[in-house]
């Protein structure tokens, strides 16, 4: 698990705050999974099959593993149209996908750093 110790500021100052200046203490935070959902670019889809239905790989959901390790699976559709359950699939061992896995848990950490808060 990932821990962080933070102090999160509250702008309503409405959560038991413990000062005047709407800080309040959370303490440890014990986040448990973070996962984001890449979509592929069209010059990087392949297909693979799943119980004799052909699929075309349209998006990749990536996750942050404990250790600090990126997991990745693969999702799509049948390539002959229709639906299909939600299977995952594979992912090559291809360097323009891991380029894109990287670039993606890179950019989804800059997102979070910037995060504005709860809307």
């Amino acid at each position: 698990m990932l821990r962080h110790d933070v102090v999160m500021s509250d702008e309503a100052d409405s959560v038991g705050a413990d000062g005047a200046d709407g800080q309040v203490e959370v303490g440890e935070v014990d986040v448990g999974a973070m996962a984001i959902t890449v979509a592929i670019p069209e010059h990087l889809r392949w297909t693979d099959t799943r119980r004799d239905v052909e699929h075309t790989l349209l998006t990749l959901t990536v996750r942050l593993l404990p250790d600090g390790h990126l997991a990745v699976k693969a999702y799509g559709r049948p390539t002959a149209g229709g639906r299909s359950p939600y299977v995952s699939f594979p992912v090559p061992d291809d360097p323009a996908i891991t380029a894109l896995v990287e670039a993606a848990g890179a950019r989804a950490g800059e997102l979070w750093a910037a995060h504005k808060g709860l809307a």
